[in-house]
C-alpha cells in the first residue's frame, strides 16, 4: 500500500509544475537565453534591486553559483549591478527593461494556472487553499 505522501511534498509538487509551465511561457514568448536556474535567480530580485547574498539565499544556491549566474544575466542584458543606495559599498542586482519585458507573460501564465486550479477545486476550495498557505506563509517565509 502506498504512503500518503506529505503535505509539504504535494505542495511542492504543485509548486515545480507551475514554476515549469511559468518558465515554458517565457520560453515560448522568445526569451530562450534565459535558464531554469538563473530564472529563479531573477525571481528573487526586487524592484529596487536585492544584494547577491540575499539572491543566493533566495535561490538556495551557493554566493559562487549566484555570482556566476547575475554574470551570465549580466552579459545577456537582463540584469544590471548598481551601487546601493543605503551602503555605497555594496551592490544591487536590478533587472533591466529586458528583464522587465519578462514579466508579463510569466503572469498571464500565473493566472492561467490560477484559473485552472480554481476551475478544478471550485472557487470555495480555491479560497481556502489561498488562506491556508497565506496563514502558513507567516512561519516559512523569512522574506515576507
Amino acid at each position: 500500500m502506498a504512503r500518503e505522501l506529505p503535505t509539504s511534498l504535494l505542495m511542492f509538487i504543485a509548486s515545480r509544475t507551475a514554476s515549469n509551465r511559468v518558465f515554458e511561457a517565457v520560453r515560448a514568448a522568445g526569451f530562450h537565453d534565459v535558464t531554469v536556474a538563473q530564472a529563479r535567480l531573477l525571481m528573487g530580485i526586487d524592484p529596487d534591486g536585492t544584494r547577491l547574498s540575499v539572491l543566493a539565499a533566495r535561490a538556495q544556491v551557493a554566493k559562487q553559483t549566484a555570482t556566476a549566474l547575475v554574470d551570465r544575466l549580466e552579459r545577456t542584458g537582463y540584469v544590471e549591478r548598481v551601487a546601493d543606495p543605503l551602503d555605497g559599498r555594496a551592490r544591487l542586482v536590478r533587472m533591466t527593461p529586458r528583464a522587465l519585458a519578462i514579466l508579463p507573460h510569466a503572469r498571464d501564465e500565473e493566472e492561467r494556472i490560477e484559473q485552472e486550479w480554481r476551475d478544478h477545486l471550485g472557487a470555495d476550495r480555491m479560497t481556502l487553499l489561498r488562506g491556508a498557505l497565506e496563514d502558513l506563509r507567516e512561519i516559512t517565509d523569512p522574506y515576507a
